[in-house]
């Protein structure tokens, strides 16, 4: 295994990354905890900003990750610089943003993990996808010519996409934000970079079955009579909360007991 107990780690990225690491069910916070589940114990450094190219994560590379003396780094950009458009970073300048990101990382002795970039929409052949597949080839060469790590996310996502299902997002919430399974595909191929073995990933996965904090969130909608609607107004005042918290409150009660909690997705 690369990792090991005592080390610790940078996350470089944009709102995907920034998301991972604010929620509990989150890629970055998956990834400590699977880590933890294993007797890995290291320090994070979270470095995400939403809407960030590779051009802004070069700029703030000293301040957010090398002044931070990290043992690795994460590297996770390119949908920004391919979802911007016209605002975005063309191939040729994006090879020597991350080049550029890579060498001083390494000079710096931090050792690197690149991520490839995930979707933009969940589609594999609309024209953000095909464009960013480009710069995903230059990532795996670039992994390859500076001996860095390499979690193929993009390939990993696309892979677990079922074809037939086509009303409604799989691994995101908006073709771009990981959704929780969106999350652990991208939790366990970090992992799995990092050397984890199939029946240590098993264990990382028995690890969030069991974690209370992790709250994937459903939408549901539902309706009531007016009469009841009137309940609820009532009931909401004499408690000092709104009818939608306990709706919700409600919800996961009645979720709880259609499904117990112990069965979880598994990637």
């Amino acid at each position: 295994m690369a990792v090991k107990t005592g080390e610790s780690i940078a996350f470089l990225g944009d709102s995907i990354t920034r998301n991972g690491a604010a929620m509990p069910g989150g890629y970055v916070c998956l990834v400590l905890s699977g880590l933890k589940a294993n007797g890995i114990t290291i320090t994070p450094y979270p470095a995400g900003i939403g809407g960030h190219k590779s051009n802004q994560m070069l700029e703030r590379l000293d301040a957010d990750v090398l002044s931070k003396k990290p043992t690795w780094m994460t590297l996770s950009c390119g949908v920004n610089d391919v979802w911007a458009g016209d605002r975005g970073i063309p191939l040729e300048q994006y090879k020597v943003n991350m080049t550029s990101i890579v060498d001083q990382a390494q000079a710096a002795g931090v050792k690197v993990m690149i991520l490839t970039a995930t979707m933009i929409g969940e589609q594999p052949t609309n024209p953000n996808n095909v464009k960013i597949a480009t710069y995903n080839d230059f990532l795996r060469q670039l992994a390859k010519d500076k001996h860095c790590l390499l979690a193929d996310l993009s390939a990993d996502m696309f892979a677990a996409l079922n074809p037939e299902v086509k009303d409604r997002t799989q691994l995101t919430v908006d073709g771009v934000h990981m959704n929780p399974v969106g999350d652990q595909i991208m939790a366990v191929g970090v992992l799995r970079a990092f050397g984890l073995s199939e029946s240590q990933l098993k264990k990382a996965r028995e690890f969030w079955i069991a974690m209370p904090e992790i709250a994937c969130n459903v939408d549901a909608k539902g309706g009531v009579t007016f009469g009841q609607y009137q309940q609820l107004l009532e009931m909401a005042a004499k408690q000092n909360r709104s009818i939608e918290n306990i709706a919700s409150e409600q919800l996961t009660k009645a979720l709880q007991t259609l499904v117990p909690p112990q069965g979880a997705f598994k990637p």
